[in-house]
Protein backbone atom coordinates (compact mmCIF):
# COMPACT_ATOMS: atom_id res chain seq x y z
CA UNK A 1 0.00 0.00 0.00
CA UNK A 2 1.22 3.63 -0.42
CA UNK A 3 1.63 6.10 2.29
CA UNK A 4 -1.12 8.26 0.53
CA UNK A 5 -3.31 5.39 0.55
CA UNK A 6 -2.78 4.37 4.65
CA UNK A 7 -2.37 7.68 5.67
CA UNK A 8 -5.92 8.43 3.76
CA UNK A 9 -7.30 4.57 5.60
CA UNK A 10 -6.27 6.01 8.82
CA UNK A 11 -8.01 9.88 8.45
CA UNK A 12 -11.09 7.76 7.29
CA UNK A 13 -11.18 5.32 10.03
CA UNK A 14 -10.73 8.08 12.73
CA UNK A 15 -13.63 10.09 11.44
CA UNK A 16 -15.95 7.27 11.27
CA UNK A 17 -14.39 6.04 14.56
CA UNK A 18 -15.71 10.05 16.21
CA UNK A 19 -18.83 10.13 14.33
CA UNK A 20 -19.47 6.98 15.73
CA UNK A 21 -19.27 7.69 19.45
CA UNK A 22 -20.48 11.11 19.30
CA UNK A 23 -23.70 9.83 17.35
CA UNK A 24 -24.07 7.04 20.50
CA UNK A 25 -23.26 9.91 22.84
CA UNK A 26 -26.98 11.91 24.18
CA UNK A 27 -26.01 15.67 23.14
CA UNK A 28 -27.17 18.29 25.71
CA UNK A 29 -26.09 21.05 28.08
CA UNK A 30 -25.78 18.88 31.47
CA UNK A 31 -22.73 20.18 32.81
CA UNK A 32 -23.28 23.85 31.85
CA UNK A 33 -26.56 23.74 33.47
CA UNK A 34 -26.00 21.66 36.50
CA UNK A 35 -28.67 21.95 38.83
CA UNK A 36 -30.10 25.59 37.36
CA UNK A 37 -34.11 25.36 37.35
CA UNK A 38 -34.70 29.27 35.98
CA UNK A 39 -32.44 30.27 32.74
CA UNK A 40 -32.36 34.26 33.05
CA UNK A 41 -30.61 35.40 30.26
CA UNK A 42 -30.85 39.21 28.82
CA UNK A 43 -30.48 39.04 24.87
CA UNK A 44 -28.60 42.18 23.45
CA UNK A 45 -30.04 42.12 19.50
CA UNK A 46 -28.07 44.76 17.85
CA UNK A 47 -27.94 43.25 14.21
CA UNK A 48 -28.09 45.81 10.92
CA UNK A 49 -28.54 42.59 8.50
CA UNK A 50 -31.69 42.00 8.33
CA UNK A 51 -31.47 38.10 7.31
CA UNK A 52 -28.79 37.62 10.12
CA UNK A 53 -31.30 39.08 12.56
CA UNK A 54 -34.18 36.94 11.15
CA UNK A 55 -31.44 33.82 12.05
CA UNK A 56 -31.09 34.67 15.02
CA UNK A 57 -34.70 35.28 16.33
CA UNK A 58 -34.89 31.74 15.34
CA UNK A 59 -32.08 30.64 16.84
CA UNK A 60 -33.26 32.39 20.24
CA UNK A 61 -36.55 30.51 19.85
CA UNK A 62 -34.64 27.08 19.53
CA UNK A 63 -32.41 27.91 23.11
CA UNK A 64 -35.76 28.70 24.92
CA UNK A 65 -37.06 25.69 23.62
CA UNK A 66 -33.93 23.42 24.19
CA UNK A 67 -33.77 24.13 27.76
CA UNK A 68 -37.29 23.46 28.40
CA UNK A 69 -36.57 20.14 26.69
CA UNK A 70 -33.35 19.65 29.70
CA UNK A 71 -35.79 20.95 32.55
CA UNK A 72 -34.89 24.46 33.14
CA UNK A 73 -37.46 26.93 32.47
CA UNK A 74 -35.87 30.00 30.28
CA UNK A 75 -36.68 33.48 31.64
CA UNK A 76 -35.49 35.53 28.65
CA UNK A 77 -35.47 38.88 27.68
CA UNK A 78 -34.47 40.38 24.72
CA UNK A 79 -33.43 44.20 24.00
CA UNK A 80 -33.46 45.68 20.49
CA UNK A 81 -31.39 48.49 20.05
CA UNK A 82 -29.09 50.31 17.21
CA UNK A 83 -29.87 48.88 13.78
CA UNK A 84 -32.12 45.87 14.46
CA UNK A 85 -35.09 48.36 14.98
CA UNK A 86 -35.24 49.32 11.42
CA UNK A 87 -37.07 45.72 10.82
CA UNK A 88 -39.41 45.88 13.63
CA UNK A 89 -42.02 49.09 12.65
CA UNK A 90 -44.97 48.59 10.44
CA UNK A 91 -44.42 50.98 8.63
CA UNK A 92 -40.51 50.81 7.65
CA UNK A 93 -38.40 53.42 5.48
CA UNK A 94 -38.97 52.62 1.58
CA UNK A 95 -35.35 51.37 1.34
CA UNK A 96 -35.94 49.14 4.11
CA UNK A 97 -39.21 48.06 2.75
CA UNK A 98 -37.90 47.46 -1.24
CA UNK A 99 -35.06 45.66 -0.15
CA UNK A 100 -36.56 43.13 2.60
CA UNK A 101 -40.13 43.26 2.08
CA UNK A 102 -40.44 39.46 2.63
CA UNK A 103 -37.80 39.22 5.23
CA UNK A 104 -39.78 41.75 7.47
CA UNK A 105 -42.82 39.44 7.03
CA UNK A 106 -40.68 36.82 8.80
CA UNK A 107 -39.53 38.96 11.37
CA UNK A 108 -42.72 40.24 12.55
CA UNK A 109 -44.06 36.63 12.71
CA UNK A 110 -40.86 35.16 14.86
CA UNK A 111 -41.07 38.35 16.90
CA UNK A 112 -44.87 36.73 17.39
CA UNK A 113 -43.44 33.65 17.92
CA UNK A 114 -41.42 34.94 20.43
CA UNK A 115 -43.96 36.43 22.47
CA UNK A 116 -46.06 33.47 22.22
CA UNK A 117 -43.17 31.44 24.31
CA UNK A 118 -43.69 34.35 26.80
CA UNK A 119 -40.29 35.80 26.19
CA UNK A 120 -40.57 39.76 26.85
CA UNK A 121 -38.89 41.80 24.25
CA UNK A 122 -38.13 45.59 24.38
CA UNK A 123 -37.15 48.02 21.67
CA UNK A 124 -34.37 50.97 22.56
CA UNK A 125 -36.77 54.70 21.56
CA UNK A 126 -32.90 56.13 21.68
CA UNK A 127 -32.29 53.66 18.83
CA UNK A 128 -35.63 54.48 17.09
CA UNK A 129 -34.86 58.08 17.44
CA UNK A 130 -31.58 57.70 15.52
CA UNK A 131 -33.21 55.95 12.84
CA UNK A 132 -36.00 57.66 12.68
CA UNK A 133 -38.92 55.36 13.50
CA UNK A 134 -42.04 56.13 14.36
CA UNK A 135 -42.80 54.39 17.61
CA UNK A 136 -46.72 54.45 17.21
CA UNK A 137 -45.45 51.89 14.33
CA UNK A 138 -43.47 49.20 16.47
CA UNK A 139 -44.99 45.56 16.28
CA UNK A 140 -47.24 45.36 18.95
CA UNK A 141 -45.19 42.89 20.90
CA UNK A 142 -42.58 45.15 21.85
CA UNK A 143 -42.67 47.57 25.14
CA UNK A 144 -40.72 50.57 23.72
CA UNK A 145 -37.87 51.75 26.68
CA UNK A 146 -36.17 54.49 27.13
CA UNK A 147 -32.66 53.64 26.54
CA UNK A 148 -31.70 49.91 26.32
CA UNK A 149 -28.30 50.10 27.55
CA UNK A 150 -30.51 51.00 31.02
CA UNK A 151 -32.91 47.92 30.20
CA UNK A 152 -28.89 45.73 30.07
CA UNK A 153 -27.39 47.27 32.99
CA UNK A 154 -30.89 46.59 35.08
CA UNK A 155 -31.56 43.26 33.97
CA UNK A 156 -28.23 42.60 34.84
CA UNK A 157 -28.27 43.76 38.39
CA UNK A 158 -31.20 41.72 38.25
CA UNK A 159 -29.76 38.25 37.98
CA UNK A 160 -30.03 38.38 33.99
CA UNK A 161 -26.61 37.20 32.24
CA UNK A 162 -26.14 38.93 29.06
CA UNK A 163 -25.87 37.14 25.79
CA UNK A 164 -25.25 39.65 23.07
CA UNK A 165 -26.22 39.09 19.69
CA UNK A 166 -24.43 41.24 16.81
Amino acid sequence: MSKLFQYTFLILTLALATSHSHANSQINDRAALADLKVGQAVFLIDIADAKKMNFYLKVIQGTFKGMQAQGVTPDFVMVYIGPSVQYLSTSPTAEIEDKHSALLMEIETNVEKLAALGIKQEICAVATRVFGIDNKTLLPDLNLVGDGFISLIGYQAQGYHLVPVY
